[in-house]
């Protein structure tokens, strides 16, 4: 794409194009095609798209192919433009080294009159901002059997998407085996909060003896490792 500097910021062409090396003993061409690669979008964070694999190097200067013929070669494109500028569609990876961190919760639990829903306070991890939500009746899935614990995005900025793996834990106090799930997830303003509807029953949790319910107290546990942002360009 040449010239992309005059065009409007957010700028995108979508283009279906073919690549051509000519045979120039026969006169035909070489077509270069891929289905996954036909019809693209070019924006402000990819100028170019081709193929890196065309033809094997001895076949491209062997005469008899005719591909390159008294130092000269031809090549050739085909290219449709189906749409262009369409702004703020493009996108920029920026991946992040960092550290997982361990967030513990104690949180009381009624047996009478369990509410909808707690929430932890706010923590920081992976330069953003999280909180767990716990569903003491249940969630989605998980309504009036389960205990539904979920990981939230507390302050999703609109035009970002934070790629996290996490791992949600009720810790079992008395004997050591816990109750937890893993996930790995696009947190984002339209998908803020991710979690597991049917972590663990409530006739399990409220079993003394299992240790998950100790004097009304649950503990739970939140580890969160960001791997990367993605941001509209």
């Amino acid at each position: 794409m040449a010239g992309a500097d005059s065009l409007q910021t957010g700028w995108e062409v979508f283009v279906d194009f073919r690549l051509f090396l000519r045979d120039q003993n026969k006169g035909i061409y070489l077509v270069l095609q891929d289905a996954n690669l036909n019809k693209m979008c070019l924006h402000g964070a990819m100028f170019e798209v081709g193929f890196d694999r065309v033809i094997p190097l001895n076949a491209f200067t062997d005469s008899s192919n005719g591909y390159l013929i008294n130092d000269t070669c031809v090549f050739g494109a085909e290219v449709f433009v189906c749409k262009e500028r369409r702004a703020g569609k493009a996108e920029r990876l920026c991946a992040i080294n960092s550290a997982m961190y361990k967030h513990p919760w104690k949180v009381y639990i009624p047996l009478k009159f369990r509410p909808e829903f707690l929430e932890s306070k706010p923590f920081f991890a992976g330069g953003q901002t999280w909180k767990i939500r716990l569903y003491p009746k249940g969630y989605d899935k998980g309504k009036d059997t389960h205990v539904s614990l979920y990981l939230t995005l507390a302050n999703p900025e609109p035009a970002s998407k934070i790629l996290t793996e996490f791992t949600l834990r009720i810790v079992d106090q008395l004997n050591g085996k816990h109750f937890f799930c893993k996930g790995c997830q696009w947190f984002s303003a339209l998908t803020p909060s991710f979690g597991f509807s049917r972590l663990i029953a409530f006739d399990i949790l409220k079993q003394l003896d299992k240790g998950f319910l100790v004097q009304s107290y649950c503990l739970v546990e939140a580890e969160v490792t960001v791997h990367g942002i993605f941001t509209a360009l």
